[in-house]
């Protein structure tokens, strides 16, 4: 049975995965214009041997949602960069034979240096931004899952002491240097330190840490980290930057707005140390992006402001043994929590987690960006203390008052129904492959028949009105009694940001109405 997963921009610009063989003389066909003066292709062949060894076959795998996405963005881009007339790029996935047709990129434009630079560009972007996995079958074994172009980290970079933790990752790195070696880090000053030493440093430039979020926490945390030389860098965010973000996310700047944080933030610490591998993903962190990315890193750091995308993390990290360092942001307070394996997690503080939408965020409650600034800092301290196994940190809460000048710690032990035998009793069941809560517009919600339900409140929802049929009843009011609700197939919920609308649909799913979905991003997006 053949598979293909499609995600096209326009006709004459599309990514594919497939595990059908490529059609070239197809593919060609579709790039003619005749507004066209330069047409140019790459394949890319099964070859019978790499790095001294005899191969026997290849096997491709992806993942096919963020592999697409990515691919798209990729095509849009050479498309701005160069003006092309078409850009078309097919991946195979599965087992391919010696000499078989791995990947095909063709492209149409005005003039031939066009076409010859954006074929280029397409290829190497795709090598190095999709993530796109290989396994070598040689003659006398299989190389095991490796990312498709073996460059996890810079040469000047030791290798991981346990690389089995880390294969199958696809590396977003540019490992050449930019500038002379003289203008490199140097860690001699933190090397000083006890506890550190070279040996220390050589555990940071071994390690992974994945970062999710790239905001007011997210820069600073991951700044940290890569100014401190941790061996790999892997940013999730699926957000563009806006000019309400420049007073706290410092590392960016007012002419990048627009632009994909992760892939912004990427080349900012790629300049700050050349040596850190980096890999992005320009995506939300959803429980099956979790599932992929949590057990191939050694730390992960929740940059986040969403309840529900919290405590997805935790239970991602609890579930793999991996330890994470959790903080968030409320005004002029903040908290901060280290969950290591074996001891308390956010379940153990908040059994029931409370929804989104019920507690406001930095957009709807406010920030001063020296607050998240600081939270995110001392995430990338407690990164560090765990990687260079200083002084553990306790089970329980930071809890920093910024106005008072005061800092608690809330002792939060292990719940006691949970054992290093069975783990965190508390974990719910793995969601991976649920229903999305939300839906991208709402287009897609008339298309499946679904009621619309404005939850917004009554000034809001007249200051900016809803364009399609629906129905008014404020989050408030509704969450006392669901009852309420206009007999339907199914419901989308809105507000002005999402987040109360998700907090709606979560009560409806709970109370065992399937078809209750939210609007993606809310009315605004």
């Amino acid at each position: 049975m053949t598979v293909q997963h499609t995600n096209e921009v326009s006709a004459a610009f599309e990514f594919r995965l497939s595990e059908e063989a490529i059609d070239v003389p197809a593919e060609q066909a579709t790039l003619a214009d005749p507004g066209a003066g330069g047409y140019v292709a790459f394949e890319g062949w099964v070859r019978d041997h790499n790095e001294g060894q005899r191969v026997l076959r290849l096997a491709y795998e992806a993942y096919p949602r963020l592999a697409i996405a990515e691919g798209r963005r990729i095509l849009q881009e050479a498309q701005q960069r160069f003006g092309l007339k078409s850009a078309r790029c097919i991946h195979r996935t599965g087992l391919l034979d010696i000499g078989g047709l791995a990947v095909w990129v063709g492209v149409s434009a005005p003039h031939r240096g066009e076409a010859f630079a954006a074929c280029r560009y397409i290829i190497d972007e795709v090598k190095h931004r999709v993530p796109l996995w290989k396994q070598e079958f040689y003659a006398d074994g299989a190389s095991g899952w490796v990312n498709c172009e073996r460059c996890a980290t810079a040469p000047s970079v030791p290798a991981p002491a346990t690389p089995h933790q880390h294969e199958h990752e696809h590396a977003h790195v540019h490992p050449h240097a930019h500038g002379n070696q003289a203008s490199l880090p140097n860690y001699a000053r933190q090397e000083a330190l006890p506890g550190v030493g070279t040996a220390g440093q050589a555990r940071l430039a071994a390690a992974r840490v994945l970062i999710i979020g790239c905001g007011g926490l997210g820069v600073p945390a991951a700044t940290y980290l890569a100014g401190a030389g941790i061996g790999s860098l892997t940013l999730v965010d699926p957000d563009v930057l806006e000019p309400t973000n420049l007073p706290r996310q410092v590392a960016y700047a007012a002419a990048d707005c627009g632009q994909a944080k992760a892939l912004l933030l990427a080349e900012r610490l790629r300049t700050l140390n050349p040596r850190v591998g980096l890999h992005t993903h320009v995506a939300a962190a959803d429980a099956a992006l979790l599932e992929l990315l949590v057990p191939r890193h050694d730390v992960v750091v929740d940059c986040t402001d969403r309840l529900a995308v919290k405590f997805a993390i935790n239970d991602a990290a609890q579930r793999h043994g991996i330890p994470a360092v959790l903080a968030s942001v409320h005004q002029y307070e903040g908290q901060l929590q280290v969950v290591r394996p074996g001891g308390s997690c956010l379940r153990c503080v908040w059994p029931q987690a409370p929804r989104d939408g019920l507690v406001g965020n930095c957009a709807e409650a406010g920030v001063l960006g020296p607050v998240p600034g600081l939270l995110g800092t001392w995430q990338a301290f407690e990164v560090l203390r765990l990687l260079l196994r200083l002084e553990a940190s306790r089970d329980g809460v930071l809890t920093v008052d910024l106005l008072g000048g005061q800092t608690r710690f809330l002792h939060a032990p292990r719940a006691p129904e949970c054992s290093s035998a069975h783990g965190c009793v508390r974990l719910p069941a793995n969601s991976a492959s649920a229903e999305p809560l939300e839906l991208p517009d709402l287009r897609a919600a008339l298309d499946r028949g679904l009621c619309i339900v404005d939850v917004r409140n009554a000034d809001e929802a007249a200051a900016n009105p809803l364009a399609v049929p629906h129905q008014h009843l404020p989050m408030d009011r509704l969450l006392q009694d669901l009852g309420q609700l206009p007999p339907a197939a199914g419901w989308l919920f809105v507000c002005a940001r999402g987040l109360r609308s998700s907090a709606v649909a979560a009560a409806c799913r709970e109370a065992g109405h399937a078809t209750a979905y939210s609007l993606a991003g809310g009315a605004g997006n």
